[in-house]
């Protein structure tokens, strides 16, 4: 259908990409023009070009926080999709039962960050935590999951996972009521048994559902904050400081506003660059 005026879908977007101009584009164009100078919030700001991208290059900071937090993406996301699409091919039923599974994992996406951190911190706690003891019952001995750098990457990549599959969950399952049921009874017809049924009808047509939980899963991974700050504040030996939360350091706690501003437009960019090449993989692969 044809708009009754050439100017009609230019109105449409209009509001979008004003609130895209103002609270992302522009911003990020102040970043970009803050990574250029020093600046401590308490002197005047001096022009010191690629120095603070060459400082954290060099410094190996930059290298490391980004390779946390892909490290951290890949599990999140992951986790997240294959969680959330199991739960929703097990709860996609009618009953009061499934609908009570439904919401019980979704209340968990509608929590604070805050109190899931706090939640599983003592559940973690590796002397009084209820994981401990489990561990202890089991023969495991004492598991400092959130002390060592080596485990405390995953942990806290599986809390997220925790929080966000009730949200995959959900969209799978609009994915899945979306499907027509034509097409499993046509299968079916023809002797296609539950995974080939999943294999040729389910999983081809999840393919814009999956694209956007890949995509909205991988942008909430590379947010993560609130869990590094209150679970680990980045340790130890800074392995579970990721993008936000160097920035979140770089400000409030080293007063560079010139270095934090560079990390941002690096965030920026990677997660931009990664946003495009998956969308463009999965549209790909559908046209494929």
């Amino acid at each position: 259908m044809r708009p009754r005026k050439p100017w009609h879908p230019a109105a449409l977007l209009g509001p979008s990409l004003l609130l895209l101009a103002v609270f992302v584009v522009f911003p990020v164009a102040l970043a970009a023009l803050a990574s250029l100078y020093s600046w401590d919030l308490l002197t005047p700001p001096e022009f010191v070009g690629l120095a603070n991208y060459r400082a954290l290059a060099e410094g190996g900071e930059l290298l490391g926080v980004a390779l946390r937090t892909l490290g951290f993406s890949v599990l999140v996301v992951t986790g997240a999709m294959t969680l959330g699409l199991a739960i929703a091919l097990l709860v996609h039923r009618p009953g009061r039962l499934f609908a009570l599974v439904r919401g019980a994992v979704f209340s968990a996406y509608v929590v604070s960050w805050v109190a899931v951190a706090l939640l599983w911190m003592g559940l973690l706690d590796p002397d009084a935590g209820l994981v401990a003891a489990v561990l202890r019952a089991l023969g495991l001995g004492r598991v400092g999951f959130l002390g060592d750098p080596d485990t405390v990457l995953a942990t806290l990549a599986a809390v997220t996972v925790w929080k966000v599959t009730g949200y995959a969950m959900i969209l799978f399952l609009a994915g899945l009521e979306a499907i027509p049921p034509v097409l499993h009874e046509a299968a079916s017809l023809d002797g296609a048994g539950h995974w080939n049924r999943f294999r040729h009808v389910t999983w081809p047509t999840l393919g814009p559902t999956t694209a956007f939980v890949a995509t909205t899963s991988l942008i909430l991974s590379f947010q993560a904050f609130d869990v590094v700050r209150i679970m680990t504040q980045g340790g130890p030996a800074r392995a579970s400081t990721l993008f936000v939360y160097a920035i979140y350091e770089q400000v409030f706690l080293n007063l560079s506003v010139g270095k934090a501003s560079a990390l941002t437009v690096v965030f920026f960019t990677l997660l931009l660059a990664l946003a495009t090449l998956q969308l463009r993989a999965w549209r790909a692969r559908g046209m494929s």
